[in-house]
């Protein structure tokens, strides 16, 4: 028995050992690791590492930093450098406008064109160095006063790393938002509860939701009270989220409503309603209704096809017309 549970070990580790071997052969190793990085360039003395650039200044004023390249491979690496606009996608994920607008991208001029490389926006990296890239932001006289995203976009063989840049012109700041199109969709389990928010101010927000649920006739299980959504949203943009509600009613009239606040002392409320009812039932009744509208339509025609029809009035006239005079015969020939 010791032999057999040692060999049966045995087996099961050449096993585990040729699917490793296997998914690290099968493995692009090219596409999940291109062997550079693009970061924020950190002063000697500095310790932290910074998330992304943050700058702040009056309009017309020229802003500076640094991005560092880090090659950790053994061959050069030649990486274009460039500036983006940032945005907000449908479901409030950040994204960058491409380097060629194209469908779904507007060509806006906004932060991301005033950022330049100068003449450095291609840079070639010796193996195993870090290289450090000064770039300058220049604020437009005429910028307004808010957030402008925008994101450095590093580039090299079809891999795009971006750094955020955080941009504050100086100015009077408006934190506002509205919330629209509230909607429950879905029933049972797969209700979930439809919202649309809008940054309507020139900050980013980062908005917390509350939700209150009432019920035509029972007391719905609650939705989730308070959260903060996961999404940042940017100034002038529009996004489309939705909570889970596994527990509204199955049959039932809802109203759903969202009270959304963030910092800044940015608040909107909307309400939505609809009735839930099960598909079942409501292919029952809408069944059984025209069932009814056929049922009904039938005796009306019957009740119409068993009328008598109307007889002539007593002492009038027939209801035929007048009785022709009966014809007059004249024999001719007879005997005399």
């Amino acid at each position: 028995m010791p032999v057999l549970h040692c060999l049966r070990r045995a087996a099961v580790v050449l096993l585990l050992a040729a699917a490793t071997l296997y998914a690290a052969l099968a493995r692009p190793a090219a596409a999940d690791e291109p062997g550079w990085t693009a970061e924020p360039a950190t002063g000697a003395a500095a310790t932290a590492v910074r998330p992304y650039f943050y700058l702040a200044g009056a309009p017309g004023t020229v802003l500076e930093d640094r991005l560092a390249l880090a090659n950790t491979t053994d061959r050069e690496r030649t990486i274009t450098l460039r500036g983006a606009d940032a945005y907000n996608t449908a479901d409030g994920a950040f994204a960058v406008r491409p380097a060629t607008p194209g469908a779904g991208a507007a060509a806006a001029a906004g932060a991301g064109s005033w950022i330049s490389f100068g003449t450095a926006t291609t840079v070639k990296v010796p193996p195993r160095t870090r290289a450090v890239v000064p770039f300058t932001l220049t604020v437009p006289p005429a910028s307004p006063p808010g957030d402008h995203p925008a994101a450095v976009i590093a580039t090299e063989g079809g891999h795009e790393v971006g750094v955020r840049v955080h941009l504050r012109v100086g100015g009077p700041t408006l934190a506002a938002l509205t919330v629209e199109d509230v909607a429950v969709r879905g029933r049972g389990a797969a209700a979930v509860i439809a919202y649309t928010l809008v940054n309507r101010g020139n900050v980013a927000l980062t908005p917390e939701l509350r939700i209150r649920a009432e019920a035509l006739v029972g007391e719905p299980a609650a939705p989730p009270r308070g959260r903060t959504p996961p999404v940042e949203l940017l100034p002038g943009q529009r996004v489309e989220l939705t909570e889970p509600w596994p527990g509204a009613p199955a049959f039932d009239r809802v109203r759903v409503t969202l009270t959304v606040t963030a910092p800044g002392g940015a608040r909107a409320v909307a309400t939505g309603t609809r009735w839930l009812v099960p598909w079942g039932l409501a292919g029952w009744t809408g069944g059984g209704l025209l069932g009814l509208g056929a049922t009904t339509a039938a005796a009306l025609y019957l009740v119409r096809g068993r009328r008598p029809e109307p007889g002539p009035a007593p002492g009038g006239p027939s209801a035929a017309g007048p009785t022709p005079p009966a014809p007059h015969h004249e024999l001719t020939g007879a005997a005399r």
